[in-house]
């Protein structure tokens, strides 16, 4: 037998009679390894912080995250109830609530984003305000003040509103039609980004300008309330009769920059929720605790919207923004994350 031969023959002996060393030890597997989530965002970019937050929060319980895939409420709620989706974070309620005949058919509302505090109304610029003496939705009637908004020449006040599909057009469609101001206020139905920064541009040129908006956003960072612009207030409170009987919850003590104190928005405040497939849940304890559990200041969701609006918009930026807030809130998060965990046991 050649020498390299018995060498290689006395090698394989001496490795077979040492003892193998210790398995490295694996880390444990969260309780979404192996599933996908499906998961939507609203079409309005205000909620795609919240959601990039509750995305990262599922991929560190080992989930892989489908999306979020950008809908208007409809597609959504219809999506959510039928199972082709499985969650958003973008709820906003009693908004919302001309949905549930279509989401309670397989989808159930859990936990909150944020409660309270999300606000939704119209405002005035600041100057008009004091110029025509404006107090409420019902002076858009005079000649005086509806040749002043009116930017496009068709005799109307222009008013920036919301893009068909979204629960606030509804209830502007409805204010515009109960005040009886169809013929004399343009709701805007474009895309919300782009006309309220054309509103921005006519009021740094000096015009009037009405718009809708809801907090938080970065439109009343833009045009501070009770600096730049004012809340004004509806004639008198009047919601879609889905909503009827949220109407004390339309009028709004403290609401800083309003014309009057309690200020009459004309919108219930809302609560910002997640919204899931109930039998998802139902096989995923984890994630129903988390929802359950975990939630946003809303001014960290204000902040955040501010930065968007000063450039960083695009979704990596959206998503770093997400992840330094899960760091800067660690001890918080992990004690989220633990009791999704342990609902999986």
């Amino acid at each position: 037998m050649k020498k390299s031969s018995m060498s290689r023959l006395l090698a394989l002996a001496l490795s077979a009679s040492i003892p193998l060393a210790a398995p490295v030890a694996m880390a444990a597997e969260g309780p979404g390894a192996g599933t996908t989530v499906k998961m939507a965002q609203a079409s309005w970019d205000t909620g795609w912080f919240p959601a990039q937050i509750y995305k990262q929060l599922l991929e560190k319980l080992d989930y892989t995250v489908e999306g979020p895939t950008t809908l208007d409420n409809p597609p959504f709620y219809q999506a959510v109830a039928q199972g082709d989706l499985d969650f958003w974070v973008n709820g906003w309620f009693p908004t919302h609530n001309s949905y549930e005949d279509t989401y309670s058919q397989g989808a159930e509302l859990v936990g909150a984003v944020a409660k309270g505090g999300a606000l939704e109304g119209y405002l005035v610029d600041k100057a008009s305000i004091e110029k025509f003496n404006i107090k409420s939705l019902a002076d858009f009637k005079r000649d005086e003040v509806k040749e002043a908004f009116d930017r496009d020449g068709d005799g109307k006040a222009d008013l920036v509103a919301c893009p068909p599909g979204w629960g606030c057009e509804i209830n502007i469609a409805h204010h515009l039609e109960a005040y009886g101001l169809l013929d004399h206020v343009n709701p805007i139905k474009a895309s919300y980004t782009a006309s309220m920064a054309d509103a921005v541009a006519a009021y740094g040129e000096g015009k009037s300008i009405l718009f809708y908006t809801w907090t938080p956003n970065w439109t009343v960072d833009t045009l501070k309330p009770g600096e730049d612009v004012m809340w004004i207030e509806v004639p008198e409170v009047n919601l879609p009769d889905a909503m009827k009987d949220l109407e004390d919850a339309a009028t709004v003590e403290g609401v800083e920059g309003c014309v009057n104190d309690p200020c009459k928005l004309g919108f219930p405040a809302n609560d910002i929720r997640p919204v899931a497939n109930s039998e998802f849940l139902d096989e995923n304890p984890a994630v129903r605790a988390l929802l359950e559990t975990a939630s946003i200041p809303i001014t960290d969701i204000f902040s955040q919207n501010a930065k968007m609006n000063n450039g960083e918009g695009d979704p990596e930026d959206v998503a770093r923004h997400a992840s330094e807030w899960i760091e800067a809130h660690a001890d918080l998060v992990d004690g989220w994350l633990e009791k999704a965990r342990a609902a999986a046991n």
